[in-house]
């Protein structure tokens, strides 16, 4: 399986002409006034679709240590979080899970935001953040469980500081604040870091983290990751104005970074998470980029939107736009290229037989920790269970 779509590697092929170039513009100033109806946005980028790095006075200095093997690095992560991810996608359609989220078409948002953590920085992801999950060296296996059906997350939050896949919507929007607070009260100069979608920036439990983080002056990065739609809703039926736009009201800086563009991804998160570090408070990222497939695998985005819409973007994939400045600042050669693709393989056979030999759960591990010291009821429903189960073996025996 290629670690790039047919219509990438067709457009890598012709990287002289101009596709893309209509991408997004560099926008030097944090929190930029709003986008003209039918312009396109105005945002942070240093690397152009076209792979052309871009000088940004702002920014520049967060990415200007970044050597020619970090880039290469940020390039291997890209490709071996796509290559999982289309394996776990392959694996639902098998039947091996439940469900999946993609993130296909966000690596570059991901990558770029969690290898701009520290180690003591804590996550409080979705569970679409599998390539944050990458940087933050949980096991890509681990992440299939829950979709799996086999157990509740798979790794332990404090192992990583990266806490398990939430699937409420919104919700650790909240958790990240609260714990931010506490970090705060602890003297620590930890940061803290909660993803989240554009649809969720609808939900209250956003709003409400946002009024907290920002009078209790919490350091927490609010890293919204706008890939235009909220599973068949567009980002027009969610927002009057840009998302980042939002933070004014609530008191903090907000900032629309290209999403695709993995270098500006870390150097603004790198910024927010120094702000943060220093006692100045929340920040809201918007990473504007988009998401090529489907919401999750029970979706069908050929329902409402067009072709033609997801062209546009693959124009400016994130691996296309880093591998293009690799190639032609002379930062790599094809055997790199060679060598990473039988590595994203290697990864790829990895994952199907760890989910294929995952064992199954106990049936009855639901019931054992509802209470500390037990309770009558749940007694009651673990017998009624345990009579519903046999009657299967029953008919069975019949």
């Amino acid at each position: 399986m290629t670690v790039e779509s047919t219509a990438a590697r067709t457009s890598r092929r012709s990287a002289g002409s101009k596709a893309g170039s209509t991408g997004a513009k560099a926008a030097g100033a944090k929190g930029r006034s709003g986008t003209r109806k039918g312009a396109e946005p105005d945002l942070v980028q240093l690397l152009t679709p076209e792979g052309e790095r871009v000088q940004n006075a702002e920014y520049d200095a967060y990415v200007d240590a970044v050597t020619p093997e970090e880039l290469r690095g940020l390039y291997r992560d890209m490709v071996l979080t796509r290559r999982f991810d289309a394996e776990a996608t392959a694996l639902q359609r098998q039947g091996e899970l439940g469900l999946w989220a993609s993130l296909l078409g966000q690596e570059a948002a991901q990558i770029g935001s969690g290898r701009a953590l520290r180690d003591d920085d804590y996550v409080f992801p979705t569970y679409r953040e599998h390539g944050v999950a990458w940087c933050r060296g949980v096991d890509p296996t681990n992440l299939l469980g829950m979709f799996r059906g086999v157990n509740n997350g798979g790794w332990d939050p404090n192992g990583n500081n990266f806490h398990l896949y939430t699937i409420v919507i919104g919700s650790q929007t909240l958790h990240a604040t609260g714990y931010a607070m506490g970090v705060a009260k602890d003297g620590s100069d930890a940061a803290v870091i909660a993803y989240f979608g554009d649809g969720a920036s609808s939900q209250g439990d956003v709003a409400e983290s946002f009024t907290f983080s920002a009078v209790y002056n919490a350091p927490v990065v609010f890293f919204c990751q706008n890939n235009q739609w909220a599973i068949s809703e567009p980002t027009e039926k969610q927002t009057r104005v840009p998302l980042y736009q939002r933070a004014q009201g609530y008191g903090f800086p907000g900032v629309r970074v290209d999403g695709n563009d993995v270098l500006a991804c870390l150097a603004v998160t790198r910024w927010a998470l120094e702000r943060a570090r220093a006692g100045e408070g929340p920040t809201l990222v918007e990473a504007f980029t988009y998401r090529m497939g489907a919401h999750t695998t029970s979706d069908d985005p050929t329902r409402y939107r067009h072709d033609d819409e997801r062209a546009a973007w693959e124009a400016k994939d994130p691996l296309l736009r880093l591998r293009r400045h690799l190639e032609s600042a002379h930062h790599t050669d094809e055997g790199f290229f060679a060598e990473l693709e039988a590595e994203s393989e290697t990864l790829g056979r990895r994952v199907r037989e760890a989910v294929r030999a995952m064992p199954d759960p106990d049936q009855f591990a639901i019931f054992e920790h509802v209470y500390a010291d037990g309770h009558a009821l749940v007694d009651e429903e673990r017998a009624q269970f345990a009579a519903y189960q046999a009657s299967f073996a029953d008919a069975e025996g019949v």
